[in-house]
This record gives C-alpha cells, sequence and structure tokens, in this order.
C-alpha cells in the first residue's frame, strides 16, 4: 500500500503589504471562514485581529530601525464550501541568505499557506485498520479550487522575490521559492534588514 501517494502540500509562499493582505482576506470572508490561533486553548480571532496581527508581523521587517518585539504569524483556517467542511493553514517562514563567510544572522520572511494533497480514507482489513491518502482534488474539489482562487489572486500582484546578498567575495543572486509584490519590494529595500546587510532587490 503506497501511503505516500498524494503527502505533500499545495503551497504558496508570499509577502505582501498589509493592505494587499486586506483584499485577500475578503476572499475568506466571502467563505466566512474562522482563523484559530495555534495556541493551547485555539484561540478564535476575528478577521480585524487577523489583519493587525499581520500589521504587526510586516512592519517587524519593514521599518527602519528594528523593533523589540518577535514577530509571529500562525493560524489555522476553517470554512465550509458546499457540503464541504475544509481549512487552510498559514504560518511565517524566513528565507537564510549569506553574509560574507558565514549565514546572516537575521532571516527574510513571508508567509506560506498550504493545504495537504492527501485526503484520509480510513480502511480495515483481515490484518487491521489502516489508512490510505486520495487526491484531496477528489474528494474536496470546491476547497481545491479555492486554494487555487487564493493562490491565483496572489500571485496576480506579486512577482518572484530576487535580492543580492554578499557572498565570500561578490554579491550573490538569490532566487528563493517565494513571491513578493512591488509595494512590499519597496518597503523592504528601505528597511534596517536591508540596510544592515546591504541587501540589493533585483526587480524586473
Amino acid at each position: 500500500m503506497d501511503r505516500l501517494k498524494h503527502s505533500g502540500f499545495y503551497k504558496l509562499k508570499f509577502f505582501i503589504t498589509p493592505e494587499e493582505f486586506k483584499s485577500v482576506l475578503k476572499l475568506f470572508e466571502q467563505k466566512e471562514a474562522h482563523f484559530n490561533c495555534t495556541n493551547y486553548a485555539q484561540t478564535k480571532h476575528d478577521q480585524n485581529q487577523v489583519y493587525e496581527a499581520y500589521n504587526k508581523f510586516y512592519q517587524y521587517f519593514t521599518r527602519q530601525e528594528k523593533p523589540d518585539y518577535h514577530p509571529f504569524f500562525v493560524y489555522s483556517i476553517s470554512f465550509t464550501i458546499g457540503n464541504e467542511s475544509s481549512g487552510f493553514f498559514v504560518r511565517n517562514e524566513s528565507i537564510r541568505f549569506p553574509f560574507f563567510q558565514q549565514w546572516a544572522e537575521d532571516e527574510l520572511p513571508y508567509l506560506m499557506v498550504s493545504l495537504p494533497k492527501g485526503f484520509q480514507i480510513d480502511l480495515e482489513d483481515e490484518k487491521g485498520k489502516y489508512y490510505i491518502y486520495e487526491d484531496i482534488r477528489e474528494h474536496r474539489p470546491l476547497t481545491y479550487a479555492f486554494f487555487d482562487e487564493v493562490a491565483n489572486d496572489i500571485k496576480k500582484s506579486t512577482e518572484p522575490l530576487r535580492f543580492s546578498a554578499h557572498a565570500a567575495d561578490a554579491l550573490q543572486e538569490q532566487k528563493p521559492p517565494v513571491r513578493i509584490s512591488k509595494s512590499a519590494m519597496n518597503d523592504m529595500i528601505n528597511s534596517w534588514i536591508f540596510k544592515k546587510y546591504k541587501l540589493v532587490m533585483n526587480s524586473k
């Protein structure tokens, strides 16, 4: 039995301004989505709280002076589409980059929204209970279509992030699998992290 079939996640990694993020939230508003913090209490946040959390995360990396708090943005998102109850996961992650002979002590930010590729099917045979994963697109077609809609909406206003960092003896272009909007790019260029490491943004 191939349990690894349909394993993994559909993912989109991106960095956009809080105002651009607000328009993405509107897509979730139409689905009456619930945003749950991934803490022990599974605290529910409304869209304003989610926006404020993202704004604080964004400001940490785009201010000219480094703020004195730790940036954090992680939610599980649940919603119902038609007869499908499903959800996404969104969390902040970061990009390592070189700084001369070592890795920089700071990292560049992005959000990753993800949807499991597999749908768990519980089965039983003479040996006992087991499960397999089947294609989420067959079992949750509306959920997959919504993920596609959100991803395409973000892709329309973003482009691949390309920047140059100081490697051993020269500027070296970095090509992470992350998309960034023009406005976020402009904010990032003037940020403390770009100044500290003398990074160069490479735009089309």
